[in-house]
């Protein structure tokens, strides 16, 4: 059995834009040129176990009071490329969607509210002088979002089994070219088809947000603690985007019941992952 960490990670997928070391500007490209030679870099649980540890103050801090210097780090063909944490920022902004996800009880138990207005507030004053901030990372609870699964292709796949000592992994790894590329063709293939759904807002959303990045950047999906809810069998079945591409390439065909066959297996898939959250 893989190893389980001391605190369980929540179960989260990641998409991730880690970008060339050039595209930063001083002084903060040498700041993660120094950090990537460092041998002791923290990993998404080391985060994880960070926030999760804040919330047990009376009263509990909802976002780090100073911004993470962490990051993720990839060499891809030689070159440096970086994914900034930005942990206060990816706080802050879902801080916003918790509304949505817990019932109000709950979430006035976890966080009170003039802990949360004053947290909103903080997030205010700090976007008026940080206009064009946005995250490295998006995260995503319990489920993938299908639009996810777009960028990337099913050879572009990568599935660790684990060991005793480490959990598995499954991620996946694209050039942002290609990434921006599907974007497209998948956009023009779904607004052919449909007039409109939550698959065309989620894509068009996504899109927008690669075009704020390096061209030259490596896009990441990453199952992240959702390797803990999947069974090993269920994990090495997945290839989850390649029943995207089946689905999206039926659509431009026109072969409606292929589209549907792959709708199916995807939905069917991901709702047994997401009926886990609330089960007792």
């Amino acid at each position: 059995m893989p190893k389980v960490p001391s605190v369980i990670v929540p179960y989260a997928a990641y998409l991730r834009v880690y970008e060339p070391l050039a595209a930063f500007p001083e002084p903060e490209r040498g700041h993660w040129a120094r950090y990537a030679r460092r041998p002791d870099r923290p990993s998404y649980q080391d985060e994880l176990r960070r926030s999760l540890a804040d919330l047990l103050p009376t009263p509990p801090i909802p976002v780090p009071v100073h911004e993470s210097g962490d990051a993720f780090i990839a060499d891809v063909d030689g070159v440096l490329c970086v994914c900034p944490w930005r942990t206060r920022l990816r706080g802050w902004q879902a801080l916003g969607e918790l509304a949505e996800e817990l019932p109000g009880p709950v979430l006035d138990a976890v966080l009170p509210p003039v802990v949360r207005r004053q947290t909103s507030q903080d997030y205010e004053r700090w976007l008026s002088r940080n206009p064009d901030a946005r995250p490295w990372i998006r995260t995503s609870t319990w489920h993938v979002p299908l639009n996810w699964f777009v960028l990337v292709a099913d050879e572009e796949r990568e599935y660790d089994k684990g060991s005793d000592e480490d959990a598995p992994v499954l991620r996946y790894r694209t050039p942002m070219v290609q990434a921006r590329r599907r974007v497209a063709r998948g956009l023009k293939a779904l607004k052919d088809a449909i007039d409109e759904g939550p698959l065309i807002d989620g894509l068009v959303d996504v899109g927008r947000w690669l075009e704020e990045f390096h061209p030259r950047s490596l896009v990441e999906l990453d199952y992240g603690g959702l390797v803990h809810v999947l069974s090993a069998e269920q994990l090495d079945g997945d290839h989850s985007a390649a029943d995207v591409a089946e689905g999206i390439e039926a659509l431009r065909t026109g072969d409606g019941v292929g589209a549907g066959e792959a709708y199916g297996r995807l939905v069917e898939r991901w709702r047994a992952v997401r009926d886990r959250r609330s089960a007792n």
